[in-house]
C-alpha cells in the first residue's frame, strides 16, 4: 500500500508565497537592470548574494541535504548548489538531480490544456460534461465540508476554465475534513503517490487503475462549492489530466512527453524515474522536530516504478535544468530557442487572470492575486509574474517584467516547516533591487 498526501499541513502551502511573488521593487524596475546584469559574473554566488546566503544557511548547517538555486534569463543560467541528494552518500546536488516537483506539475497540466484550447479543440468556458458526461448532473453539498447526503444540484456546469483555475467545487484530500475527506480517501481519490511504506499524518487509499477510473470516481462525489463561485485547492488538475486525453486521443502522459517535453528538451521529466536517470534521484525527507527521516529513499523511491496513471497535479518528477527549459518556453511566449512549442496566443492566455468574474485567487494569500492555467498570477504592482510550488518545497515562477525565471529545489515534507520558499523570494528581490542600485549608481 502507498503511502500518499494527506493532511493540509503538507501541501496547504502548495501555492506561492502568502506574501505574493517578488514584489513592487523588482516589477518596476527589473526590466531595465536585468538585462545589464545579464549573467556577466563568472561567480554565480556574487551575482546572487542574497540567494548564495540563504542556499548555504540551510544545506552548510545540516538543516537541508541540499539545496540548490536555479535562476535564468534568456539562454543565460545561474545555478548556486550546495549539499548531497542523500544523507550519506557523497552525490552533491546539481542541475541533473531529480527532485519531485507536486504541484509544480500543474502549470504544465495547465498548459498542455492551453495548446488544445488555442487549437480549437477544447473551449476555455465548454462545460467539461461534454467530453466527460458523468459530470453532467452534479450536486454540491449545502455545507462545505459537512454532511455529504445533504446535498443540492448544482446550478453551473463545470468548465475547463474552472478545472484550471480551482473553481470546480471540487475536493481534495489535503485540504478537506470530515465525511467528505472520508470519502475521497475510500475511493482512493488521492493526489500522488508519496512512499511505498505508511506514514504517520499522510493517509493512505486504495490506488485507482487509470486516470478514466479517477474521473468516474469523482463524478460521484458531491461538490464542495457551486462552480465558479469559489478559489479552493482541488483536484481538478488531475481531471483536466483525463479531459485532455480524451479530447486529444492519446494518454495523457503522452500527451505530455509529445508536446511539452519533447520539444522543450526535457529529457528526464516525467511521471516516473527512467532506470538511466535513477542515480540522479534526491531522497525526499519528512521534517519532523527538525529531524530529517527518509520518506522516500532514493534507491527505493515509489517513483522507480510506473505509477497506475499520471498524476496531473501532483506526479511529476524533474530536474531544475529540465523545469527551467519549461519556465524559459513561457518567458520566450511559447518559443524555446528555435522550436516554438506553444502558439504566443496560448501562453500569454494561460498566464492571465482567468478566474471567473468576482473570485479571488489563493485564499492564503493577502496580496491579491489571480491564477491562470494551473498558476498563480500575479495582480497590480505584481503583474507580468506566473508559477506555483510544490508539497517538498520547490518553487517555480516567471517574471516577465524583470525577464526572469527562477526555481528553488529542495525535498523535505511538510514544505510549511521551513520558511526557505518565502525567504528565497525575498533573497532573489534584494538581490534584483541591489543590482540595480549598483546599475544606478554606475551610470
Amino acid at each position: 500500500m502507498s503511502a500518499r498526501i494527506g493532511n493540509t499541513s503538507v501541501l496547504a502551502q502548495g501555492g506561492l508565497s502568502r506574501r505574493g511573488f517578488l514584489g513592487s521593487a523588482l516589477l518596476a524596475g527589473g526590466a531595465a537592470f536585468m538585462p545589464r546584469l545579464a549573467f556577466a559574473a563568472p561567480d554565480a554566488e556574487a551575482m546572487w548574494p542574497q540567494v548564495a546566503k540563504l542556499v548555504h544557511a540551510y544545506a552548510d548547517t545540516g538543516r537541508l541535504p541540499g539545496v540548490l538555486a536555479y535562476l535564468g534569463m534568456g539562454d543565460r543560467v545561474a545555478m548556486i548548489a550546495r549539499g548531497v541528494q542523500t544523507l550519506g552518500d557523497p552525490r552533491a546536488v546539481d542541475a541533473d538531480s531529480l527532485y519531485r516537483a507536486y504541484s509544480m506539475t500543474k502549470p504544465i497540466t495547465g498548459m498542455a490544456a492551453m495548446m488544445l484550447i488555442d487549437e480549437g479543440r477544447l473551449g476555455l468556458d465548454q462545460p467539461i460534461a461534454d467530453i466527460l458526461p458523468k459530470f453532467a448532473k452534479m450536486q454540491v453539498q449545502v455545507i462545505p465540508d459537512g454532511s455529504i447526503t445533504d446535498l443540492r444540484p448544482a446550478k453551473t456546469p463545470i468548465t475547463v476554465r474552472h478545472l484550471l483555475t480551482h473553481t470546480a467545487g471540487l475536493g481534495y484530500t489535503i485540504i478537506q475534513k470530515g465525511p467528505l475527506k472520508a470519502a475521497y480517501l475510500a475511493a482512493g481519490l488521492v493526489p500522488a503517490e508519496v512512499s511505498r511504506v505508511q506514514i504517520p499524518g499522510l493517509e493512505s487509499g486504495k490506488i485507482l487503475p487509470s486516470l478514466a477510473a479517477f474521473a468516474d470516481g469523482l463524478a460521484e462525489m458531491p461538490l464542495v462549492y457551486e462552480p465558479g463561485t469559489k478559489w479552493s485547492y482541488s483536484v481538478s488538475l488531475d481531471l483536466l489530466g483525463r479531459v485532455i486525453e480524451v479530447v486529444a486521443g492519446q494518454p495523457f502522459d503522452a500527451f505530455v512527453q509529445d508536446r511539452i517535453f519533447g520539444p522543450c528538451g526535457m529529457t528526464s521529466s516525467g511521471f516516473r524515474v527512467a532506470p538511466q536517470n535513477a542515480e540522479h534521484l534526491t531522497t525526499n525527507y519528512g521534517l519532523i522536530k527538525d529531524k530529517l527521516l527518509p520518506i522516500d529513499p532514493a534507491k527505493t523511491s515509489i517513483y522507480l516504478d510506473p505509477p497506475a496513471y499520471p498524476f496531473g497535479g501532483a506526479g511529476l518528477v524533474t530536474s531544475p535544468r529540465d523545469y527551467d527549459r519549461f519556465l524559459a518556453m513561457l518567458l520566450g511566449y511559447g518559443r524555446l530557442g528555435t522550436t516554438r512549442v506553444m502558439s504566443e496566443r496560448a501562453v500569454r492566455i494561460g498566464t492571465s487572470n482567468l478566474l471567473p468574474t468576482g473570485v479571488g485567487g489563493p485564499d492564503w494569500d493577502p496580496v491579491p492575486s489571480g491564477f491562470g492555467a494551473g498558476g498563480r498570477v500575479g495582480l497590480g504592482d505584481q503583474a507580468g509574474t506566473f508559477g506555483w510550488s510544490g508539497a517538498a518545497g520547490t518553487v517555480g515562477f516567471v517574471s516577465y517584467r524583470a525577464g526572469l525565471r527562477a526555481g528553488l529545489w529542495v525535498q523535505y515534507m511538510p514544505s510549511s516547516a521551513l520558511p526557505i520558499g518565502d525567504e528565497f523570494r525575498d533573497a532573489v528581490r534584494a538581490d534584483v533591487i541591489a543590482g540595480m542600485k549598483a546599475v544606478k549608481a554606475a551610470a
